[in-house]
């Protein structure tokens, strides 16, 4: 199913919405926007909502298995903005929300949907799951120089770190089960990041409900939502393994000649595969087993 414009989405597409979980992704380029939407439909989504401009192809089964919105960020089409107007038609189904290039992992995803997961995740009453963002990189930029390569990426394997979040509405103190979190590229060349733009966590996972609202930073209006667990044990955490940050450096007039390689000591190959991100503590499998 297709819509030309995102308005045509609100007003038609809502039957989309009815059941979850629903995967959101926003195409910013063409860079491997068929592995991207391959990845989430194998997953095990309802639903498969592609933003995208209009040029950008997609391979014939990727697009007989999605439905494709009409978007585009240099227009002016902002992703918050559309999450935002979604999430009151989608109330009470869980949402994911993600950019091509990206992919979503969390414990035990190679025999288990994210059906599952998030049954789980919600008998525990949570209503919200903490991604962190892990940066890949290809391991040779003069053969890959948009640093994207699915057969090479390399991950940092330390280097990650968390910081209070503090709450400037109370004498900044620290907020309740909260954490900034940081590492990756973003770390790394922080120089050349801005700062509200340095953390890697992003509440990617999330049940939709009437009121909520999500904000520039990738935090929620509803406090509870942006938490990493509940109060009386750990959670489910997941990873989204991001091409992102990477493709940006490389694209930025500002950075691309100040960076021959990405790759440093502390650099791994990726193994797509869940237990790799578990040994490294870039997720969390909780109570489930």
């Amino acid at each position: 199913m297709q819509f030309s414009q995102f308005d045509d989405f609100l007003t038609n597409g809502r039957d989309l919405l009815a059941k979850g979980p629903i995967a959101l992704v926003f195409l910013e380029d063409d860079t491997e926007i068929d592995s991207t939407l391959r990845h989430h439909l194998d997953a095990g989504f309802k639903s498969v909502l592609v933003f995208a401009p209009d040029p950008f192809p997609l391979a014939p089964d990727v697009a007989e298995e999605v439905h494709r919105i009409s978007f585009d960020r240099t227009r002016g089409d902002d992703y918050v903005a559309a999450i935002n107007k979604i999430i009151p038609l989608a109330a009470g189904q869980w949402l994911y929300y993600c950019f091509n290039a990206e992919y979503l992992f969390y414990p035990f995803c190679e025999t288990r949907n994210v059906a599952e997961l998030l049954a789980f995740h919600a008998e525990e009453r949570r209503d919200a799951m903490l991604s962190y963002v892990v940066d890949l990189y290809a391991d040779d930029l003069d053969r890959f120089p948009n640093a994207v390569s699915l057969e090479t990426a390399l991950l940092d394997r330390t280097g990650y770190y968390a910081l209070a979040r503090l709450d400037a509405a109370n004498h900044n103190h620290p907020k309740d089960r909260q954490l900034d979190f940081y590492g990756g590229l973003r770390w790394r060349y922080e120089e050349h990041i801005p700062a509200p733009r340095r953390k890697i966590d992003r509440i990617a996972l999330f049940r939709a409900k009437d009121g909520l609202t999500l904000r520039p930073d990738n935090t929620f209006s509803d406090e509870e939502y942006n938490t990493y667990a509940c109060p009386w044990h750990n959670n489910l955490t997941s990873a989204i393994v991001s091409f992102r940050t990477a493709k940006a450096l490389k694209q930025n007039p500002g950075s691309t000649f100040d960076i021959q390689t990405f790759k440093w000591h502390n650099s791994t190959p990726f193994e797509w595969h869940s237990r790799q991100l578990l040994d490294l503590g870039l997720m969390e499998p909780g109570q489930w087993f």
